[in-house]
């Protein structure tokens, strides 16, 4: 690889040590665009953490869950330890949960016929019903956190940063319903007359309520705050990966959302770079037949192209650890291979063995 272009700039180590290093943290958001790796990283991350931490709990936020084809074992809305490690658990949360289950939500001694029936017909018009029901579990996890670090397996980008911004959203929601809430007294009172007992008391809805805004309150605190909380971006060295990850960094940077760091998947001999290996085919070239030639000859592209975007990404996160993950020859799928690969994303300049 070209060399950074300031080179009195030292460049942070090529490693997630600081992430598993940091025992203050309790969540950890792996996040990019759709398809760069993001399950295989989580997951891997998550082993490391398990070394370290006494209980690891890895959550699929994506309505498209993958943590059970990585680990080659199902995994549902339930905690469920991993085989073979008594420390690591992963739980899928279903976008789907069904409107009886969401009313527990709202916490203990919700009435049946009446906060649970108003949360019903609020959530069925909200839009993003996935995102919000996944926001539902999260705060749940935070009322009961028992676990030392969550590793959170994000949907794509668009779907991650809404439900980061769930909090600060929901939030301000609140407060302006807190605000109103003597102006609609006496309507409320009204419509209780009208629909009688099955309408919850105004007390009660805004108790309900008050509640779910201290949770969303400590999420949010959580959320901002650097020592518990962070970021790992991951993506793969193209044009609209590359894009899709800028745009990532500057909304959490909005979102006063820590993030210092950058996986890069499927890159080629990410010890080499493209001259190298120009060179040593031209001087193979002779030898070789056409078909090899070709094979080869796009190899060479693809490599100069991704040499292009690792050196941008370089240049873009001077003060990021970006770590550059191999393509391999296989998939990792299962906890062996999981295992294996996890150590580059700690021991990433040294040569690893990976299982075959």
């Amino acid at each position: 690889m070209a060399e950074l272009a300031d080179d009195d700039l030292e460049p942070l180590p090529a490693s997630l040590k600081n992430v598993v290093e940091q025992e203050s943290l309790q969540w950890i958001f792996v996040g990019g665009k759709g398809g760069v790796g993001k399950t295989t990283t989580s997951c891997c991350l998550a082993l490391q953490l398990a070394k370290t931490r006494a209980k690891v709990l890895v959550v699929s936020t994506d309505p498209a869950h993958n943590l059970s084809d990585a680990f080659a074992q199902k995994f549902g809305k339930d905690p469920t330890a991993v085989t073979g490690y008594d420390n690591l658990f992963c739980m899928e949360i279903d976008p789907e949960i069904e409107m009886d289950e969401l009313a527990e939500v709202t916490g203990p001694g919700a009435e049946a016929n009446g906060i649970q029936s108003l949360m019903q017909d609020l959530t069925k018009a909200i839009p993003g019903i996935d995102e919000a029901m996944s926001f539902a579990e999260l705060m749940k996890q935070v009322q009961a956190m028992d676990y030392d670090v969550i590793v959170f397996d994000t949907a794509p980008t668009g779907h991650t940063l809404r439900l980061l911004s769930f909090p600060s959203m929901l939030g301000k929601a609140f407060d302006k319903i807190m605000a109103l809430k003597n102006r609609f007294s006496g309507l409320f009172t009204q419509m209780q007359g009208m629909m009688g007992p099955d309408m919850p008391s105004e007390d009660m809805l805004l108790g309900k309520l008050e509640q779910t805004r201290e949770v969303i309150e400590r999420v949010n605190l959580t959320f901002k705050d650097p020592t518990k909380t962070t970021f790992v971006c991951v993506c793969i060295p193209e044009f609209l990966s590359l894009y899709e990850t800028e745009r990532l960094v500057q909304e959490l940077t909005k979102l006063d959302f820590d993030t210092h760091n950058i996986v890069v998947n499927q890159v080629l001999f990410p010890d080499k770079d493209a001259t190298q290996l120009t060179e040593w085919y031209e001087e193979e070239k002779p030898k070789l037949s056409e078909t090899s030639q070709d094979l080869l000859s796009k190899l060479l592209a693809r490599k100069r192209m991704q040499d292009k975007y690792v050196n941008q990404i370089w240049d873009l996160y001077e003060d990021f650890h970006v770590v550059l993950m191999p393509l391999l020859n296989h998939e990792v799928r299962g906890s062996d291979k999981l295992e294996s690969f996890s150590e580059h994303l700690v021991d990433a300049e040294d040569e690893v063995e990976d299982v075959e």
